[in-house]
């Protein structure tokens, strides 16, 4: 058996950080624990070279029986769970130093996390996806319950955890009910093989648990009852780890394990996606109306967008269409609100620093006394409400064009579905921005002195603002990863 060092390189850079930080932990004094957190940022950023080195190569490279590829498609979603952990960790900074949690576990956790999303990337069975998925959630039990002295930080973990394994143990099997079926674990060989099984019970089963567990991953409905709780007892730079990378590793399990290994048995899983979608856009969107604190707020925007994020896929399944369309504009989707959502919570932790509070209400007037702080607000709100010319506009163009072209009943209702929706969205989003500029100062409320955030997050709310604003003015960027999903077509189509 050959091992490609170049291919398993990206990993091996995340691994030997990972390392470096538990050796340095051992040994550094509390005052000098910045080391840690400066290798690991550096280390998560070392890490996209050998990405960068492999995409100018080009091609596709296997290993372990193609149970491991690497194409652009990997390439791709690898650079998006490497970006989004980068920016993660310069949240993560100043936050962890100010509240004085133990810093190198919490930077092992996150790697360890990283980890396992960039594994399911390249990941093409059932086993190394199953290792990949737990490689990437296990360590998130723990960073959820990061605030020790917090009982909303321990029922966040417990609660998490708690489900976390229910949905493990049902996804698991489903897996078997697969292998039992056919005796194939890779996609490919699936998919050869899972047709003749269609109209078994026991297949139906297998494939109903396996979507309910990758349900729970992505939080969407009716298995999200984790994400609000949790998102809002978990430290903030976690939360949006999850809201992000993690959600973005459950797509990446959902997608590409029906899209390869079971575009066969679409009459099974089809109809349970497009219900999951809808579901998922209007429960959320209406709880979120309801909601006064801003993290509970992107809690249940994070499980609105999921079906958003949903509505290309399930609409190209329901109408018997080509996939390849749909999983593409899916891809696009993922990629943008990644980015906005990432800014949304770099806003939230330098907001909440600056009036004290996680409540809408006790933002009103931010932009007044902060108005950088308050164009930030904006800016990342309005694309999420997929408001031009800002990067979210081109999701929602993305994501309504590719219904619209594969027609049908079904895919118009979606449409209908998620254009009503998207209204929805835009009243909870707007309503921050106009606490954060046009509301007055709540009386009674002492207005802190303007100061600007630390130094590497002012460098996560900069990156993220630049990304947002220039895909939203040059939206053929984000094509990449629709250009990348088309090498997944043909390995796997």
């Amino acid at each position: 058996m050959t091992i490609d060092y170049l291919a398993l390189s990206p990993e091996i850079v995340v691994v030997a950080t990972l390392l470096g930080v538990l050796t340095l932990d051992l040994f550094l004094p509390r005052q000098k624990k910045f080391w840690v957190a400066t290798l690991a940022v550096a280390g998560t950023a070392l890490a996209a070279v050998p990405l960068i080195v492999l995409a100018v190569e080009g091609g596709t490279r296997s290993m372990f029986d193609d149970s491991f590829v690497v194409d652009s498609f990997a390439l791709a979603l690898k650079g998006l769970l490497l970006v989004g952990a980068y920016i993660v960790l310069l949240m993560s900074v100043s936050y962890i130093e100010s509240d004085r949690y133990w810093q190198g576990e919490y930077y092992l956790l996150i790697l360890a996390s990283l980890l396992g999303s960039m594994v399911m990337a390249s990941g093409r069975d059932l086993l190394v996806l199953f290792i990949g998925i737990e490689l990437t959630t296990g360590p998130l039990y723990l960073l959820a319950g990061w605030r020790k002295g917090d009982i909303r930080s321990n029922e966040a973990s417990l609660k998490y955890f708690i489900l976390g394994v229910l949905s493990t143990a049902m996804m698991l099997f489903g897996m078997s009910m697969l292998f039992g079926l056919t005796g194939e674990v890779a996609f490919t060989e699936l998919a050869a093989v899972v047709g003749d099984h269609a109209a078994e019970p026991a297949m139906i089963v297998g494939v109903l648990f396996l979507f309910a567990g990758f349900g729970f991953k992505v939080s969407a409905v009716p298995f999200h009852f984790w994400a609000p709780d949790t998102y809002e007892g978990a430290p903030t730079p976690v939360t949006a780890y999850l809201s992000v990378n993690s959600k973005i590793a459950g797509f990446i399990a959902l997608l590409v394990v029906l899209y390869l290994a079971l575009p066969d048995l679409a009459g099974i899983w089809a109809p349970a996606v497009w219900a999951l979608s809808a579901l998922s856009m209007t429960f959320a969107n209406l709880s979120a109306l309801r909601q006064r604190n801003i993290v509970r707020l992107l809690a249940y925007s994070s499980i609105a967008q999921a079906g958003f994020m949903l509505v290309p896929f399930a609409a190209a399944a329901v109408a018997d269409a080509d996939l390849a369309e749909g999983f593409s504009a899916t891809i696009i989707y993922i990629a943008i609100y990644a980015l906005m959502n990432l800014g949304a919570f770099a806003v939230v932790i330098a907001g909440a620093r600056a009036t004290g509070s996680g409540e809408i209400d006790d933002w009103a007037g931010l932009g007044r006394y902060n108005p950088r702080l308050g164009v930030l607000a904006a800016v990342f709100f309005l694309s999420l409400a997929g408001i031009p010319p800002l990067a979210g506009w081109f999701a929602k163009f993305v994501m309504f064009r590719s219904v619209i072209l594969t027609g049908g009943t079904g895919p118009i209702v979606l449409a209908i579905i998620a254009a009503v929706n998207t209204v929805v969205a835009f009243y909870y989003y707007a309503r921050v921005v106009k606490a954060v500029w046009l509301d007055p100062i709540p009386e009674g409320v002492e207005v802190r002195e303007q100061t600007a955030p630390a130094g590497s997050l002012s460098l996560a709310l900069g990156l993220t603002t630049a990304l947002t604003v220039i895909i939203g003015i040059f939206p053929a960027i984000a094509t990449v990863f629709a250009d990348a999903s088309q090498v997944l077509t043909a390995v796997g189509g």
